[in-house]
């Protein structure tokens, strides 16, 4: 199942935020993750760790169980070189969240090396 994901990701380099942000609004981690990198920096609800793709997956999946989605949308992005960044706002479980999202160019393909979900 990662690999559709996986393919994707790599064939839509230049708009990277628009599937994220569907994956993120729909509260799908599983394909979320196929653009997290191997191991990424992830903060959830001010719980920080480096993580692993599947570690990282799990605690976005936990989060979204226990937050529902319910909107999603990018505020801010900003692309140099070899990396691009976005700010957004979501909506979940009657709250909302300010989320930052990190992607670095690794193999011809974007890769979430930060993610970050806050409440406000």
């Amino acid at each position: 199942m990662l690999i559709p994901a996986t393919l994707f990701a790599q064939s839509h380099n230049n708009d990277v935020f628009t599937p994220i942000g569907k994956y993120i609004v729909k509260g799908d981690a599983e394909s979320l993750s196929a653009w997290f990198d191997e191991n990424l920096e992830i903060s959830v609800s001010s719980r920080e760790s480096n993580a692993s793709r599947s570690q990282a997956r799990h605690i976005v999946k936990n989060f979204f169980n226990k937050n529902t989605p319910q909107s999603f949308s990018i505020t801010h992005a900003a692309q140099k070189a070899n990396m691009k960044y976005a700010l957004g706002t979501l909506d979940a479980g009657g709250e909302t969240f300010s989320v930052t999202i990190f992607l670095r160019e690794k193999d011809e393909s974007f890769r979430i090396q930060q993610f970050k979900i806050e409440r406000r």
